[in-house]
């Protein structure tokens, strides 16, 4: 039984969109969505970072370029190529999601939105914890978004990709359009309540 659904694929193939589209889906069949994605910053054409956007709008800096991104004052710096990342402003804005997460007692299950759990936001400990903690409860469906593996691999991901209860769908330039249906099926059949 598939308890959570990932998504992985190249970047820039589409997987947040996805996630976009099954959550609207899911909203509007009454399903109770909580959660965050990760969303490009464009200036002029140019990306220059990533946002973190909570599934009810509120949002944070990721990451920026590093010439936006100002200094750090002395902290130590996190970057992933050419981004620097903003660690307390993505906790300020993801951390609270997750503790709100188990408190949808009364039967009814939640989908938790995790897009994604790459390198960026693997900077951060007590999100790792929480990541955990949310796969292992009972009272919601995670549907997340992982890199596919490349160079070294993330510890967190693998986690993930080798869970017996997590269903991985990998989305390519082919399969974007159709894969949707799939993948709120399987969500579906995840909330379902394991007799």
């Amino acid at each position: 039984m598939f308890k959570h659904v990932f998504l992985t694929g190249p970047p820039g193939v589409g997987k947040t969109t996805l996630v976009q589209k099954a959550c609207e889906a899911l909203m509007s069949s009454g399903v109770g969505v909580e959660g965050f994605y990760t969303e490009e910053v464009r200036e002029g054409g140019r990306r220059v970072g990533f946002d973190v956007v909570t599934v009810t709008g509120e949002r944070g800096q990721l990451s920026r370029i590093r010439d936006l991104a100002g200094s750090s004052h002395g902290r130590r710096e996190h970057t992933v190529g050419q981004y620097v990342v903003d660690l307390p402003s993505f906790e300020n804005v993801a951390l609270p999601l997750f503790r709100n997460v188990g408190s949808a007692e009364g039967g009814s299950r939640k989908v938790f939105i995790i897009d994604e759990i790459g390198k960026m936001e693997l900077f951060s400990q007590p999100f790792i914890r929480a990541v955990r903690q949310t796969l292992d409860s009972s009272s919601c469906t995670v549907l997340g978004t992982i890199p596919i593996p490349k160079g070294k691999p993330l510890g967190l991901v693998e986690e993930v990709r080798s869970r017996r209860d997590v269903k991985i769908f990998t989305v390519s330039k082919e399969n974007r359009n159709t894969i949707l249906q799939d993948i709120l099926s399987t969500v579906q059949t995840c909330l379902q309540p394991s007799t």
